[in-house]
């Protein structure tokens, strides 16, 4: 499958992504090469940037990350274009990408626990609940839009199913944008005290920085709490046992990832900010390679 790369979907300041070399990683590559897929939500930017700085600083690998939508991420995995991500939201959000793949790839379980997904809003807005963007007042305030992400994203497709699950299809507008738009017009009419509503998740630096809450959800369509998993393609097991311990090992806290993400949005690269934190925890890190 070819990989697209999306375009100004970076997160933080002077970052680049190298392209996937035809060689890099793959089933049966006996090199130490591996390339890494991830789409461009804040958190997982963080956390692809910090597995990168460890498989090359400490494990000596050759890593090309590998920026795409959700889709293709799954897809890569599940033909072995791409080798690993740590990305995969469960069991809600990917639930459409994990039915499609199923048995195409390994599963090697959650690397963070206690992630969340659904309709965000300054709290300083006089709305609760989900079903309050019923009334026309609401709609009114933010000309019937909430501002949305990647076309794609599980996130986004759980909204869709939201707008009719709440009747509100026919007067509301999900605006498909990027992480990066979200967060930069979040912040805008935040400053501005303006009303806005987007589509959002957590952990993300964006409630470190902001005084935001979560509209009620009481059909629960976006599901509860949830988990990151980390996804291997089948094979990388025999092929690169040293870089799949590792990949196996992988987990984190909220508190960690937060960690890099505000140094991203406070103007780091990923890779500056990932470099920095794997050096201010040594000790979990060293836990993750023993």
């Amino acid at each position: 499958m070819a990989f697209a790369l999306l375009a100004g979907c970076g997160a933080g300041k002077g970052r680049t992504d190298a392209g996937a070399s035809p060689d890099a990683g793959g089933k049966g590559s006996g090199d130490k090469k591996l390339t890494l897929a991830y789409v461009a939500w804040d958190s997982e930017i963080a956390s692809t940037f910090v597995v990168k700085e460890v498989l090359e600083q400490k494990l000596g690998y050759s890593v090309e990350m590998l920026q795409v939508d959700a889709g293709p991420m799954w897809a890569g995995i599940s033909d072995g274009s791409a080798d690993a991500m740590v990305a995969a939201w469960l069991p809600t959000t990917h639930a459409s990408y994990t039915e499609k793949y199923k048995g195409k790839y390994e599963d090697l379980g959650p690397n963070l626990d206690g992630t969340k997904i659904g309709l965000v809003v300054p709290s300083y807005m006089d709305l609760a609940s989900i079903e309050d963007l019923a009334a026309d007042e609401a709609g009114k305030q933010v000309d019937h839009t909430i501002i949305g992400i990647e076309p794609g994203a599980g996130l986004m497709m759980s909204t869709e199913k939201a707008l009719d699950e709440y009747g509100l299809r026919s007067d509301w507008t999900l605006l498909e944008s990027s992480s990066a738009a979200m967060t930069t017009q979040l912040e805008k009419a935040y400053e501005n005290k303006e009303p806005i509503i987007v589509t959002g998740w957590t952990p993300h630096w964006m409630f470190a920085k902001m005084d935001l809450k979560y509209l009620e959800d009481p059909k629960n369509v976006y599901g509860g709490d949830e988990q990151i998993h980390t996804i291997a393609r089948q094979g990388l097991k025999e092929d690169q046992p040293e870089a799949y311990s590792f990949l196996d090992s992988f987990n984190w806290t909220p508190d960690d990832m937060a960690a890099v993400m505000v140094r991203i949005a406070d103007g780091e690269t990923p890779e500056a900010a990932a470099k920095a934190w794997v050096e201010q925890n040594a000790d979990k890190v060293d836990a993750w390679l023993q």
